[in-house]
């Protein structure tokens, strides 16, 4: 491969890499309606109900729900067409988000839509991740990552304000209508790529789908590089997921400012993320990706730690959004690092096992963080969750780099074109997409 090869930018990857530019459209346009359904579900089960814990189980139903059942979700994303996994996900989840609009039905039965949509997110999400290396030569995985990375979280930043724009004339079932079409509009897209079947396996032809979920956890339990890499994310996640709930506190009690204040500072991780993505895009593909893996973990965990120390909210903001610039690092590092080192059999229930877990380590970051606001400040709150990230983090910079000495040496992948070619559907008859 020549150098310009290797150097390619991410928007000519875009305009040169057909089943790339699908997945990559597709991602963005279904995040966006993601956001802007939640949006309107918020504002109706806080008007519908008046209470905060019916906001706070909408959101658990949301997160938390789905990581329970994550060894299966990665396990489905392995034994499945990827292309057919996340078509029929997205059918679903637009299916789902059409009753919800058309019934709005009273709580409890809102909270079971919602957690069953968020199951079929939960199988896609692996089922994307995995369908990377299909359509890109690892070479620029990375860079790869990263574009898509940039369009999601985008997705992510608009969809809010789109929402609001949208909701006084469309009101609540509009928008979630609205975001209903944008998973089928996902779904249609996705039909352009072609099939990508599951790798060849000997051991799951013989087993049920929870022995191969089962077998998927044995897999990270006893390979030491790909357990580094989880345990580690998940640790950082659960040291600092409290983060928005201590900012809302530290701008109204702290700093004693408004409620534009916390929208200000709850923003600048968004932004430092969208920057980041897009610094990735250019240069991700010149970066170590262990460097860039440790470097976010402790960039993101750093901004916490000074945010405790913040005299004002700029310097909150600003510490907030150099934050997000290390969260996009550890997104597009741990994606690419165990693209490259998990064997392509693996590679679903490995994401869907991460995936999964880092959610639940949210949720006991809610939990513990909220106990740790109350019995202290939201500033000793940053610096504890801060100083126990950067902790993880040296532990992982310790023993990473000697795991991965120790890891067998990666399959080599396939040529780029010959895979761009193979997933398009125009192509004439050939195999399939190859899952490496």
């Amino acid at each position: 491969m020549s150098t310009a090869e290797t150097s390619m930018g991410a928007w000519r990857m875009l305009r040169t890499n057909g089943p790339l530019r699908a997945l990559f459209t597709a991602r963005t346009v279904s995040y966006a309606g993601d956001s802007l359904s939640m949006v309107a579900l918020m504002l109706h089960v806080a008007n519908s109900t008046g209470q905060a814990v019916a906001v706070a189980l909408l959101l658990l139903a949301g997160d938390f729900v789905p990581s329970l059942i994550a060894p299966l979700t990665g396990a489905i994303a392995d034994r499945f067409d990827l292309k057919k996994v996340m078509i029929s996900c997205d059918v679903a989840q637009g299916a789902l988000v059409l009753l919800i609009a058309l019934s709005l039905p009273p709580l409890p039965l809102l909270l079971a839509l919602v957690a069953v949509r968020a199951i079929a997110g939960q199988v896609f999400m692996p089922a994307s991740r995995s369908a990377v290396p299909a359509m890109v030569r690892g070479a620029h995985l990375e860079t790869a990552n990263s574009v898509i990375g940039f369009g999601a979280n985008t997705a992510e930043a608009v969809g809010p304000l789109i929402a609001a724009a949208m909701l006084p004339f469309l009101g609540v079932q509009g928008v979630l209508i609205a975001d209903a079409a944008s998973f089928f509009l996902s779904a249609l897209v996705l039909t352009t790529v072609r099939s990508m079947p599951p790798v060849p396996d000997p051991d799951r032809d013989n087993a049920t789908l929870l022995e191969q979920a089962k077998s998927g956890l044995g897999y990270i339990v006893r390979t030491r590089a790909i357990r580094i890499i989880t345990i580690g994310f998940c640790a950082v996640v659960a040291f600092n997921g409290v983060d928005d709930v201590a900012l809302v506190l530290l701008a109204k009690d702290t700093l004693r400012s408004g409620d534009s204040s916390v929208g200000l500072l709850l923003g600048a991780v968004g932004i430092g993320l969208l920057i980041g993505y897009a610094l990735l895009t250019r240069y991700a593909s010149k970066a170590s990706m262990v460097t860039l893996l440790i470097g976010g973990f402790l960039v993101s965990s750093a901004g916490n730690f000074l945010t405790g120390f913040a005299w004002a909210v700029t310097a909150a903001f600003t510490v907030q959004a150099i934050r997000g610039l290390g969260i996009a690092g550890m997104d597009v590092g741990s994606s690419t690092l165990l693209q490259r080192l998990v064997p392509p059999a693996m590679l679903g229930r490995v994401f869907g096992n991460m995936y999964g877990t880092i959610g639940f380590a949210a949720a006991i970051s809610y939990v513990g963080g909220g106990l740790l606001l109350d019995a202290t400040s939201a500033p000793t709150t940053l610096i504890v969750a801060g100083a126990g990230g950067m902790a993880c983090t040296v532990l992982v910079a310790v023993f990473l780099p000697r795991a991965l000495r120790a890891h067998p040496a990666p399959e080599q992948d396939p040529d780029p074109e010959d895979v761009a070619k193979d997933a398009l559907t125009d192509h004439p008859e050939g195999a399939p997409a190859d899952r490496k």
